[in-house]
């Protein structure tokens, strides 16, 4: 699990290059992505890894794609359920850190237990 901490104001698209890196150094076999994420250069790095774009097209798009896997996306909805856990925290939902450093180590110490608890199974 990776993630990257950027402004507020900045778009998702342009940080798509970033996040593929950030990750694991594992090749995917699928990169689910929100429509904030749909451009064809988005699309053209993702098949250069040798994965599939599972990103839903805008509704503006001019060229929409052939094929979209819907199944892939639903597991979306972990990703989502995630982050939304990990709002929970106060600090974290609010922001109360002042430096880029403090609340990246509140962010990985806040998903340390929800990782945890999502793999363990009894």
């Amino acid at each position: 699990m990776a993630f990257e901490l950027t402004g507020g104001e900045d778009a998702d698209s342009p940080q798509f290059e970033t996040l593929i890196d950030a990750g694991p150094d594992a090749v995917p076999r699928a990169v689910v992505a929100d429509k904030g994420y749909d451009s064809d250069a988005n699309r053209a790095l993702v098949r250069q890894l040798g994965a599939v774009p599972v990103i839903p097209h805008r509704s503006n798009r001019k060229a929409i794609p052939a094929r979209f896997a819907k199944a892939l996306y639903r597991g979306r909805a972990r990703i989502e359920q995630a982050v939304g856990k990990l709002k929970r925290f106060k600090r974290i939902a609010l922001r109360c850190e002042k430096t880029a450093r403090n609340f990246r180590a509140f962010t990985a110490l806040a998903a340390a237990p929800i990782l945890v608890k999502s793999v363990h199974t009894a």
